[in-house]
């Protein structure tokens, strides 16, 4: 258990960029990639606006045959494995030598293809067998085993928008209890009808852009995207020659047990102060908060108190932003997406903004970062995600210095 973990290769999806180059050039100038919705008709709909992935061509990743038999949230996943593969400098040929395994999350990955199945079988439509199999949840996971041959373990996590933060934990236990070398750990999840119904239900989606901690914030906006990271042990990393972006310091769970959709400030600093011990530091340390920001009232609200209550009077002095603001929120992918930025924001020692800041919320008086990003030493940066049914997850990722 006293195994360094690290971060060593980095696959993204997401309405901002392909692959993490253009994904970080885009965070730090504040592009935003929400657009209008075209995947499904919105007239019935009070908004028309998403996050979704228009620059996204499966093709390049997938053999085209393929495609039509496999959901979104799956060639997602495949193609942001594919690119963090290659990102970390691996081959599936140079896999073979690894106990490989895949952490994966989302938070309702299949809702596509069951609403595509439910309307052949009211057509009395012929389905493909291979069709049925992307109906469970745990689809993206297994063909990420199938295509790059990882014969390790497997996991899916459906803890909805903190999903991602609890494979890249659970890879990280992995590890460190030595039941694998490698793990591919991450997050897929497509926009869907029956998702944006239900947050338009909520009346939780906003109009026309995402204002994490402003005080005239109206909501979030749904999105979609994957996030995939490399994780495996120092060791084997400096072993084979691995560019490192940051090390896992630990992390935090927690289950609020306290309502089904209103977050609970007390389990949601407690997820935090768990993160914090288990990585050893003190809220002293913390240089940087990848907050979970989804802008909605109670949400940011709730996570700003959470923070005073952890941080204290230094709550003021941390930059905290909300990636959000200019992706929207991809849901289950979020919080490895997020982990993404962080490792990233370490590495360069830059912040990515929160975007669309306009009116200071007396309630929400931290350092959101706003509009613009901001040179900023980053040896320590915990990443957020706060989920329906209670599900919390904070992370620690440490700059890698080498020693």
């Amino acid at each position: 258990m006293n195994k360094r973990v690290v971060i060593t290769g980095l696959g993204v999806i997401s309405s901002i960029g392909i692959g993490w180059e253009e994904f970080w050039d885009s965070l730090l100038n504040g592009k935003s990639g929400i657009s209008p919705v075209s995947s499904f008709d919105t007239t019935p709909y009070p908004t028309h606006f998403g996050g979704e992935v228009k620059i996204f061509n499966p093709e390049e990743f997938i053999v085209k045959e393929q495609l039509p038999l496999m959901n979104r949230a799956t060639q997602m996943a495949l193609a942001a494995s594919q690119l963090a593969l290659n990102d970390s400098d691996l081959t599936p040929e140079g896999l073979y030598s690894y106990r490989v395994g895949v952490s994966h999350g989302t938070t309702l990955g299949a809702a596509q293809t069951i609403e595509d199945v439910d309307m052949l079988l009211i057509h009395n439509k012929e389905i493909h067998k291979d069709l049925i199999y992307q109906m469970f949840t745990y689809a993206p996971p297994s063909m990420i085993a199938k295509e790059f041959k990882c014969n390790g373990p497997l996991f899916m996590f459906s803890t909805a928008c903190a999903a991602g933060n609890y494979a890249i934990a659970y890879g990280y236990d992995l590890i460190r209890l030595n039941r694998a070398d490698i793990i591919l750990a991450g997050a897929s999840d497509p926009i869907s009808r029956i998702e944006y119904t239900g947050f338009n239900q909520f009346s939780a989606v906003a109009p026309e852009k995402c204002q994490p901690f402003d005080k005239n914030r109206k909501g979030m906006m749904l999105a979609e995207g994957a996030g995939i990271l490399i994780i495996e042990s120092l060791e084997n990393a400096l072993k084979r020659n691995a560019p490192i972006y940051a090390e896992i310091g630990g992390y935090g769970l927690s289950c609020d047990a306290f309502h089904m959709t209103t977050a609970s400030v007390e389990g949601i600093a407690e997820c935090m102060r768990k993160a914090i011990r288990e990585a050893g530091i003190t809220v002293e340390d913390v240089d940087y908060v990848s907050a979970h920001g989804t802008g909605t009232l109670a949400n940011d609200k709730a996570e700003c108190a959470a923070i005073k209550e952890v941080f204290g009077p230094r709550y003021k002095k941390i930059p905290i932003s909300s990636i959000k603001s200019m992706l929207g929120h991809t849901m289950g992918a979020a919080s490895a997406l997020e982990a993404i930025a962080c490792c990233l924001a370490a590495k360069n020692d830059l912040v990515p903004p929160t975007i669309n800041f306009e009116t200071p919320d007396p309630e929400c008086d931290i350092d959101c970062v706003p509009n613009q990003a901001r040179k900023q030493i980053v040896n320590i940066a915990l990443n957020n995600s706060y989920a329906f049914g209670g599900n919390n997850a904070s992370l620690v990722l440490k700059k890698y210095s080498g020693s």
